[in-house]
This record gives structure tokens, sequence and C-alpha cells, in this order.
């Protein structure tokens, strides 16, 4: 029987490169399942911890790996690809809810830069090296990714053995007296503030807090939207101090961050009390020059949001 299509039109010629519409499809299934099971694999591996390789190495490959199933050159299938699998990742790991919607919003510019990167550097190995016409060039292939993803992990984890630890510091002036104060923070039956810009596309919405117990040793739970951060007392002296541990997160997401305390420190005044929340954080998150940032703006927000709940309990108030 002959051939369908001959040799120049055969649209499954491998060595002579995809229709951008092939090219595309396949591209988007190839980079779907490589990212998920890259991702859950190196999470086995790689604990809360998600570093350059997650985030850059890994890409890389990825790129790289569409650019071989879609035509010579980069492309428009090729660009295409890389940004649907990546949405359709994304998108599979909020629903799966193993990640926050914030979080796979903050993570998109990182790993699409390097996708993108790994798709010109795969369109140049490509013609290079031809993979297609060789059985042992494939093998070599599809060896060299994860030697390459397990040994960046073993070298990220020597040179980041720690998390990051970070501390956020903000103050607000309050028209009360601090007996004022303090009732109104060891425990809130519900936060009404405004919410800051993170608020509106993920970061979790405090709602309330419940206190139990009035001494040091008692615990307390702060109820979000999402779940819900459990404390405990390490310092109380009303209505000067109080400083808390967290004991369990119980956010999705939340695997990568930890919460390590938090305070509130208070100042009498002539004219009110200065409050002063300091909120400490453990982060398993590289590189620390992208996610620093983003980590101190988020539990900004959550700050800027009791201040502006208190605000509306005190009127005349001012953030410093």
């Amino acid at each position: 029987m002959p051939d369908q299509y001959p040799p120049s039109q055969n649209p499954f010629d491998l060595q002579r490169g995809f229709p951008s519409w092939l090219g595309a499809i396949v591209g988007v299934i190839a980079g779907t399942v490589y990212g998920l099971a890259g991702f859950f694999l190196l999470k086995m591996s790689l604990g809360p911890r998600m570093g350059q390789v997650i985030f850059i190495l890994f890409p890389l490959l990825v790129g790289a790996t569409i650019a071989m199933v879609t035509p010579r050159g980069i492309s428009s299938a090729a660009l295409l690809s890389v940004t649907i699998s990546l949405l359709i990742c994304l998108g599979s790991l909020i629903a799966m809810h193993a990640e926050g919607i914030l979080c796979a919003v903050l993570a998109f510019p990182l790993i699409f830069i390097p996708l993108v990167i790994g798709v010109a550097i795969g369109t140049v190995l490509r013609n290079m090296i031809r993979p297609f016409e060789s059985v042992k060039t494939n093998c070599l292939i599809l060896l060299i990714a994860p030697v390459l993803l397990f040994g960046g992990h073993r070298l990220e984890v020597k040179a980041f053995p720690q998390a990051r630890t970070q501390t956020i510091t903000s103050t607000i002036h309050l028209a009360a007296a601090p007996e004022e104060v303090w009732a109104n923070i060891q425990s809130l039956d519900k936060l009404a503030g405004r919410k800051p810009l993170l608020m509106h596309i993920g970061l979790p919405i405090p709602q309330k807090c419940v206190l139990q117990g009035t001494s040091v040793g008692s615990k307390r739970i702060c109820y979000f939207d999402q779940g819900s951060i459990e404390e405990s007392v390490l310092e109380w002296d009303p209505p000067q101090r109080m400083r808390l541990a967290i004991d369990r997160t119980n956010m999705p997401g939340r695997h990568w961050l930890e919460f390590d305390g938090a305070e509130y420190d208070l100042k009498g005044d002539a004219t009110g009390t200065t409050l002063t929340r300091v909120t400490t954080i453990r982060s398993n998150l590289q590189p620390a020059w992208y996610w620093a940032r983003f980590e101190s703006w988020g539990v900004q927000s959550e700050h800027e949001y009791l201040f502006s709940d208190l605000v509306s309990r005190f009127p005349s108030s001012q953030p410093r």
C-alpha cells in the first residue's frame, strides 16, 4: 500500500519537524506531562524546598524538550506550547490544592522566562544533534535531564542548607489608650479591614482570632478564608506586649513558607498608643532576590489589613 503522504508532506516526519499546529499540540502535551511529573518527583526529593532547580533549571529542560517536538526555529508554535503547558500545570496544582492562586501568579514570570530560554536552547541543539535520527541520541537526551535535575538538587542543598529567616515590622499610631487597643488585638470576633491588592489575587484574608486563656501557654487560633494558624502565647504582659509562637499553619500551598512567631508591642503616649506588629517567617524558596520581596509584601499586607480594621474602630489613627 503506497504511503498516504509523500516524504516532503508527511506531517509526522520528525526529522523535518512537525507542522505548527501539530507541533503546538504535541508541545503542550509534552510540556504538561513533563512539568507535572517533574514537579511531584522533585517535591518528593526536595521536601518543602523550592529553589533554582525547580524554578530555573527544570523550566529550561522543559522548554528544551518542547523545542524538540515543535518545528525548527523559535516559532509561535513553541512559544504557544510553553505558555499553554505552564498555565495548565499551574492551574492543575491550584485545583489539587498543591499550590495557592497567589503562589501560581507570582511564580509564572519566574518560570516562563527560563522556559522561553529553554526553547531557544532546544531549537539550537535540535539543529546541531538531530535527535530523532539516532536511538542512542534519544536515550542520551532522556538520561541527561534527570541527572541535571537531581545533581542540581544536591548542589542546591549544600548551598542553602537552612530555610531563610525574615522579620517584617509594621507600626501604627492609634487614637486610643493601650488598654483599649489591647482588648482589640488579643482576641478578635471579626476583622473587616480594607483589602490590600494581594488579597484580591489569593492572599489569605484574616477573619477572626480566638484566644483561649489569658496567660503564658494560652492558645490562640486565627481563622482565614483559606484555613487557620494555631499559636501559643510565649509572653503575656498586658497592655504592653504579647509574643506568640506559631504552632501550625493550615493553609493550601504553604508548605514552602513557615510562620515562626508574632509580636505585638504597645507604647502609650499623650495622644494614644503606638502599636508595633512583628512577624517572623522562614522561607524555603530560592532565589531570595525574587521571593523575599514578595514574602515581605504579603506579610505587610496582612499587617495592613489588621491596622485598617483597628483604624475603623479608633478614628484619627495614623500608620507609621
